[in-house]
């Protein structure tokens, strides 16, 4: 049996074809960012032009990981709270924790 959600020592989610998709192509934008900016250095671009790509970057980056923060809540976390494994919610926390430094 496969699950949907986190299980088990070992930590993996099945994904929704439509959630892999989505998460691709955001990664797939994300690269191609990074590679324009690879490139702006090589053509040596003005510093402050580069500086706004970064900041693009960022955003999209933080735009991906909230995205992906809220279906894991919406599907793991959420399934291991109704299984009555309340140590998801530290584990939460301590992600949080994480990403807010």
């Amino acid at each position: 049996m496969v699950c949907d959600c986190c299980c088990g020592g070992e930590k993996k989610k099945k994904r929704s074809q439509g959630e892999y998709k989505s998460l691709i192509n955001r990664l797939n934008r994300i690269e191609g960012q990074i590679r324009g900016i690879k490139g702006m250095i090589e053509k040596d671009a003005y510093c402050t032009d580069i500086v706004v790509q970064v900041a693009a970057v960022n955003a999209a980056l933080n735009s991906f990981n909230k995205v992906l923060l809220a279906e894991h809540i919406r599907t793991c976390v959420a399934q291991d709270i109704r299984d009555g494994k309340d140590e998801v919610i530290d584990d939460l926390l301590q992600t949080l924790q994480r990403l807010m430094k």
